[in-house]
């Protein structure tokens, strides 16, 4: 069995990779849509790859096969010898076996595949954004295009808080807005729909979030997916820390499923 060990290990990968991205939309959980081209061609390759060591493995006589053949019968073959010398005066050898027992820890490799391949991690969520200090775009201060004019308008997190923060020319002023992502918590009894903003993959996530006034809801367990319906409360000064996090005063706030495509993109 060990020396199919690589192909089967680049096969359990290589199938990982394929199921979350050419058989389902799980590999937005961790990367970019735009990724996915190129983690299907490398899943495909993986397979191959595993597919092709596996037919050359069993094609190919074991070498430690070969050099026991070669050795039958030669004495002291694999094992090396250390004099010893007991109670009674007599000297003996004592062997110590150095076959070609391979490094079995190396298996362990096939546990983050096969844990991928069947229980696939979720995406981040209010505990990675609860350990983010609150980050914000370096912008200055200035007017913003002009918003849709449907109303409600649908607003991705991060662009409700750069123009409710930053725009000079008040745009959020007297609209209605719609915002969508997680429940978060904050510890003086608040809480924030929250998303996370990806540039490249998971592991570049910085968070966003806005503080829901007016909810006349029960307070929601964290990670919970709302659709909250609302005008913008101005406060703090434009451009200051104390206008983060902005305010959005709710007039509906709607349970929703996580969307496939969980993160929100610059």
């Amino acid at each position: 069995m060990r020396r199919y060990g690589p192909a089967a290990l680049l096969l359990l990968t290589g199938g990982a990779v394929l199921r979350i991205t050419l058989f389902s939309d799980l590999y937005l959980r961790y990367v970019q849509a735009g990724l996915r081209p190129y983690l299907i061609v490398s899943g495909a390759a993986l397979v191959l790859l595993g597919v092709v060591t596996a037919i050359l493995r069993h094609r190919t006589p074991s070498l430690h096969e070969d050099a026991g053949h070669e050795d039958a019968g030669q004495e002291g073959a694999h094992h090396e010898y250390v004099d010893h010398e007991d109670d009674d005066g007599y000297v003996g050898h004592e062997g110590h076996s150095h076959g070609p027992a391979g490094p079995r820890i190396a298996w362990l490799l096939t546990l983050p595949a096969l844990a991928l391949l069947l229980f696939p991690p979720p995406a981040l969520g209010s505990y990675s954004a609860g350990r983010e200090a609150a980050q914000r775009a370096a912008q200055g201060i200035g007017a913003f295009p002009a918003l849709p004019t449907e109303n409600p308008v649908e607003l991705t997190v991060a662009e409700f808080s750069s123009r409710a923060i930053y725009d000079s020319g008040r745009s959020l002023k007297g609209r209605t807005v719609r915002l969508t992502g997680f429940v978060t918590h904050g510890d003086d009894g608040a809480w924030y729909v929250t998303r996370l903003l990806v540039t490249c993959c998971a592991a570049d996530a910085t968070t966003g979030k806005v503080e829901i006034q007016d909810a006349d809801d029960d307070v929601l367990p964290a990670d919970t997916w709302v659709t909250v319906t609302g005008a913008w409360r101005p406060r703090g000064e434009l451009g200051s820390d104390a206008a983060w996090p902005p305010v959005l005063a709710a007039a509906t706030v709607t349970r929703v499923k996580q969307p496939a495509d969980p993160y929100e993109k610059p």
